[in-house]
């Protein structure tokens, strides 16, 4: 298990690296240099949209890897998502900019976004997957909540790049190439992920699926017929994740360097220092969800978020690093409190035969709703005045209540312990 949770870990950093280094590149230089007709603002808009698009391809993908991972094992998904992850984001950091080549630069821009969502639509559920169905039942949110840590090293290492090429390079020198940079890194940290994925085994239930001659034959058509509401359900319920998450690591971003003056490089330190504290805490929340079931975190990380956007969006506009950092925390708290066991929780909802396809569309379809539109409707309402935005607190509230209502729409699936698994988790 440790080796299957490190590998999956690792894969999922390196895709969501490359996932990431588009957000930070959106809300700091992608604009000018892609929309440069367009006003500070309006290219900001513009920079997002193209941001946006990935997760609009993310379903798109979830469905085409998941039908792959249903047939033919959640292994091959781990080696193809990756890799087509990684060539769109390798050739994000040689498209020409709007200087150059003209408007087919924002539109090579917004094709490479596509094909980077369309790959990371499959890698959640193929590495999700693949630690869920091999760890022992008592401790599967546990070992499944290692690729959930997966974002949280990708965003690090995708801002420390960019929080180093910002301290180190002049500010025509970064608009110029240093931006690209971490584009190019991508195809180093591709190659060493499906190297460390090359040795991994296919899980026992698919195994056992394929035995028994059991495994779907067209998984979205079964999905769309027998678990059409439960999609729906978990699309609303995780909302309110990427909601925050994107909030904070990219509307944050532009909104304290653009409206609020705050350095760049204090911001990146500021959503960094969240983002690693988020992390660390995942592995041990997702104990608790071991040991009192995955619905009440969630339900808990939910009425969390709906309680902190106001204080969040007040300690933001302070532009006291130490304000800003604990407003970002706690809501990156509440957002983790509900992600540290959904990599438990979206597999048991979703019979084995579909798994794949099921758990992969609801968590990606949850990205559109919460992650794709929320830096652009942010921005957009927290333009004008010169106030706390409270607009955007009070639409983050919104989402958080929607998301509560569909968790206490779904069941526990907390797995039953036998004697001896009890008596193995009684000491933690």
């Amino acid at each position: 298990m440790p080796r299957l949770a490190a590998a999956s870990l690792v894969g999922t950093a390196i895709e969501f690296f490359d996932f990431f280094v588009y957000g930070t590149a959106a809300a700091l230089v992608l604009g000018p240099l892609f929309f440069p007709t367009f006003s500070p603002l309006a290219g900001t808009l513009a920079a997002f949209g193209t941001f946006a698009v990935g997760f609009l391809s993310r379903p798109l993908g979830s469905v085409l890897f998941g039908h792959v991972g249903d047939r033919h094992g959640r292994r091959p998904v781990l080696f193809a998502s990756l890799l087509l992850t990684g060539c769109a984001t390798v050739a994000v950091g040689c498209v020409p900019t709007y200087d150059a080549i003209g408007v087919a630069a924002p539109l090579l821009l917004l094709l490479l976004r596509f094909l980077q969502g369309l790959g990371l639509g499959g890698e959640w559920g193929g590495a999700v997957l693949l630690t869920a169905e091999h760890a022992p039942p008592h401790r599967r949110a546990l070992w499944a909540s290692f690729p959930q840590i997966g974002p949280a090293v990708g965003f690090l290492l995708a801002n420390g790049v960019m929080l180093a090429l910002t301290a180190g390079l002049s500010d025509a020198d970064f608009r110029s190439w240093g931006w690209r940079v971490p584009f190019w890194a991508a195809g180093v940290l591709a190659a060493a992920g499906l190297l460390l994925r090359s040795s991994l085994a296919e899980t026992p239930q698919f195994e056992e699926l394929s035995a028994a001659g059991q495994r779907a034959n067209a998984p979205l058509a079964e999905v769309a017929r027998g678990h059409w509401r439960l999609v729906m359900l978990t699309a609303g319920a995780l909302a309110v994740g990427y909601a925050i998450f994107y909030t904070v690591s990219t509307w944050a971003l532009a909104y304290g360097t653009e409206r609020l003056g705050v350095s760049s490089t204090v911001m990146l330190v500021c959503v960094m220092a969240a983002v690693a504290v988020k992390g660390a805490a995942t592995p041990f929340l997702a104990l608790l969800g071991d040991r009192w079931g995955r619905r009440p975190l969630c339900l808990a990380g939910c009425a969390g978020a709906a309680l902190w956007m106001f204080p969040m969006v007040a300690l933001l506009h302070t532009r006291q690093p130490l304000l800003m950092f604990l407003g970002l925390l706690g809501a990156l708290l509440a957002f983790i409190t509900m992600f540290s066991v959904v990599a438990a929780y979206l597999p048991e909802l979703y019979e084995p035969r579909v798994r794949c396809t099921g758990a992969a569309v609801g968590y990606n379809l949850a990205g559109v709703l919460g992650g794709a539109l929320t830096p652009i409707v942010a921005t957009a309402l927290s333009e004008g005045g010169s106030g706390p935005p409270w607009g955007v607190a009070a639409y983050l509230t919104v989402v958080a209540l929607v998301s509560l209502g569909c968790f206490a729409l779904l069941p526990e699936t907390l797995p039953e312990r036998r004697p001896e698994e009890a008596a193995e988790a009684a000491p933690a």
